[in-house]
C-alpha cells in the first residue's frame, strides 16, 4: 500500500527530498535522496504495523530526528 497521504518535508538538515524506503518487507526509514540522512529503521511484521511505523517515520522526519554519518557533525 502506498503512502501518498503521508506529507514528508524537505529534509532537516540540506532542504533536499526524503523518500521511504523500506528493507525486504521488515523494516522502513525516511532517508534524504541528497545528502543521505534518515531516520531510524523502523520494523513491522504486518499490514496494520506497517502503516504505525510509516507515520512513525514520518513524524521523526518532519520533526528533525535523523541520522547523518558525516565527520564533526
Amino acid at each position: 500500500m502506498p503512502f501518498e497521504d503521508l506529507e514528508l518535508f524537505d529534509c532537516p538538515l540540506c532542504h533536499g527530498p526524503g523518500l521511504i524506503e523500506e528493507e525486504n518487507g521488515w523494516c522502513l526509514y525516511v532517508q534524504c535522496l541528497d545528502c543521505g540522512c534518515h531516520t531510524a529503521a523502523l520494523s513491522y511484521n504486518s499490514e496494520e504495523e506497517r502503516q504505525s511505523a510509516a507515520r512513525q517515520a514520518v513524524s521523526l522526519w518532519n520533526v528533525g530526528k535523523v541520522i547523518h554519518a558525516s565527520a564533526g557533525d
